[in-house]
């Protein structure tokens, strides 16, 4: 019964590589996992329910094999580096594809927005850990919110999936537009204490210009 279960998972996730969204039936998620039809039903109760089902199971297992490779970074250069991996990895394996068909399917079906949306939470939470380890002794760290951070970069890396099937030049420059941005962080963690001091009084200011606050000098 459990591999019955299990090719059926996988079947799913095969599906919406190859075939897409708008065309994943349970005849083609049984045909593809050679199984009888009938068992989605037996197994899941429905389509949405084993779409749902797959894409934790196929969440689960990505994230697991990248779980090692995040706790070794240090700085955000080398999670971007890692980000720029995982992207050429994911995207080869058609993993990028399933999520991106998931959300579009999500759009219109209120059942697998659930789902979607915790399959991207464990990626969520893997890059929020990341990112408040590599930027807590910087002088952005008062100032970024880790979470919607963490959620900005998982949004951008599906998006990128997305772009670079018709514009691969322009996802080349947005990535590199990030790595730009990482140095720019390097450079403000190589100031000295009082160069430190005077960049994180005036984002302090800009802060609060923004807000509307009386900032005082």
């Amino acid at each position: 019964m459990g591999d019955t279960r299990t090719k059926l998972l996988e079947g799913a996730l095969e599906t919406l590589r190859t075939q897409g969204i708008a065309t994943t039936s349970a005849r083609s998620i049984a045909a593809t996992a050679g199984v009888n039809q009938a068992l989605v039903f037996y197994h899941f109760g429905s389509v949405d329910d084993l779409l749902a089902a797959a894409l934790r199971h196929g969440a689960e297992q990505r994230v697991a094999l990248y779980r090692t490779r995040f706790a070794a970074v240090t700085s955000l250069r080398e999670l971007l580096e890692l980000g720029r991996a995982l992207h050429e990895e994911e995207r080869a394996a058609g993993n990028l594809a399933v999520l991106a068909q998931m959300l579009a399917g999500s759009q219109t079906d209120d059942k697998l927005a659930p789902a979607t949306a915790a399959g991207l939470g464990m990626w969520v939470a893997e890059l929020e850990d990341v990112l408040g380890r590599v930027l807590v002794d910087t002088p952005l760290a008062e100032f970024v919110d880790v979470g919607g951070l963490a959620r900005a970069a998982a949004a951008a890396f599906v998006g990128l999936e997305l772009y670079e099937g018709v514009d691969k030049d322009g996802a080349e420059r947005a990535l590199a537009s990030l790595e730009q941005l990482s140095d720019l962080v390097t450079l403000l963690e190589e100031l000295g204490p009082l160069t430190r001091r005077t960049v994180r009084g005036r984002l302090r200011r800009a802060r609060g210009n923004a807000r509307g606050d009386d900032v005082r000098p």
